[in-house]
C-alpha cells in the first residue's frame, strides 16, 4: 500500500523481512532489537527530515496507524502502557521507536519476558532479545492479530 520506496531507515531496520503492516504514508516494522516484547518502529516513508516536514496526508493516516498499533499489542501482548520515542539522532528519517511497557513479565512461545527498565525509559541500546527466528515469530503473531482494514 505504501507508495514511496523504503528509505534508508526502513531498510536499517530490516525491511521488508520485518515488515507487520503498511500504510500509503507509514510503515510498521518488527524492530529487530526487542528492548521490549513487541518492541515496533513506526515509520513515515515520506521524504522529511523533521516532524514539521511529512505531509498533511502522513499526519491524518497517522492516527489510524496509531490505532492499530494499539489494538494489535493490546489483542497479542497487553501491555501495561505504551510509549512513542522519536529521537532521531542516528536514523534521520521520521520515525518512532513503539515500545510496550509491562510491569510484569510476559510469556511468548514459552519464554518469559521481562521489562527490566519498568518503571523508567527504556535504554535502546539495551535489547532484551535480537534473536532472528523469535523476531519473526513476534512479526508474525502481530500480523495475525492486525486489525483489518476496509478496501
Amino acid at each position: 500500500m505504501t507508495t514511496a520506496a523504503p528509505n534508508a531507515t526502513a531498510m536499517k531496520f530490516g525491511y521488508p523481512e520485518s515488515l507487520v503492516a503498511d500504510y500509503r504514508h507509514w510503515l510498521v516494522l518488527a524492530r529487530p532489537q526487542q528492548p521490549t516484547l513487541g518492541s515496533l518502529v513506526l515509520l513515515c516513508t515520506d521524504p522529511a527530515r523533521t516532524f514539521s516536514q511529512i505531509s498533511p496526508a502522513a499526519f491524518a493516516e497517522l492516527g489510524q496507524a496509531t490505532a492499530d498499533i494499539e489494538v494489535a499489542l493490546k489483542a497479542t501482548f497487553q501491555p501495561d502502557k505504551l510509549n512513542y520515542v522519536m529521537l532521531m539522532m542516528v536514523d534521520p528519517d521520521v520515525h518512532f521507536h513503539v515500545l510496550p511497557r509491562y510491569e510484569q513479565p510476559r510469556q511468548f512461545n514459552g519464554r518469559d519476558f521481562s521489562d527490566g527498565f519498568w518503571p523508567k525509559p527504556v535504554d535502546l541500546t539495551q535489547p532484551a532479545m535480537n534473536e532472528a527466528t523469535m523476531l519473526a515469530e513476534i512479526g508474525e503473531h502481530l500480523r495475525r492479530h492486525w486489525p483489518r482494514r476496509g478496501s
